[in-house]
């Protein structure tokens, strides 16, 4: 009896398939799901806002939402409030200011598409609209910048 003889190149043609066969079966999953960059995107935010930019800064949270709003909400030692927030499918663009130690993060939409509410503050509460948000980051790397961008458009092309 006559044993078959695999070549060279059936060999490679058969682990090529079965190779093919198992991205194709757990390949999706190679990219990152919308809930993996969305935990993300708001670990990069927090981890990389700078609070110490206002020094009567109580508390603050910033966020990106499933429905892929920025909020920014910052609460000042004597009781006032800012609330920032807008859908990045309104965003024009994304621009950072600075360098790896301390910077701006610069968002500009399309038209007045950022909500801006101020609350308890003594010059009275206001709500206005807004072009430009500057979030003030830290110790944030060309990569990790580089990352942010990468996510923020994929749910700017999400939400479109």
């Amino acid at each position: 009896m006559v044993k078959p003889v695999l070549t060279r190149a059936r060999k490679i043609s058969i682990v090529l398939t079965i190779a093919c066969v198992a991205l194709f079966i757990c390949g999706f999953r190679l990219m990152p799901d919308e809930t993996e960059w969305l935990s993300w995107t708001n670990r990069c935010l927090t981890e990389s806002y700078n609070p110490a930019t206002e020094a009567s800064l109580k508390k603050w949270e910033i966020t990106l939402t499933p429905e892929h709003f920025i909020r920014l909400r910052k609460t000042f030692q004597h009781g006032k409030q800012e609330y920032f927030s807008f859908n990045l499918s309104r965003l024009d663009s994304f621009d950072y200011l600075g360098n790896t130690n301390n910077g701006v993060l610069h968002f500009k939409t399309l038209n007045d598409d950022i909500i801006v509410q101020t609350y308890d503050d003594p010059k009275g509460n206001i709500d206005s609209m807004s072009t430009v948000l500057d979030i003030p980051v830290k110790s944030i790397s060309a990569e990790r910048l580089d990352s942010l961008n990468s996510a923020l458009q994929y749910f700017k092309t999400k939400g479109l």
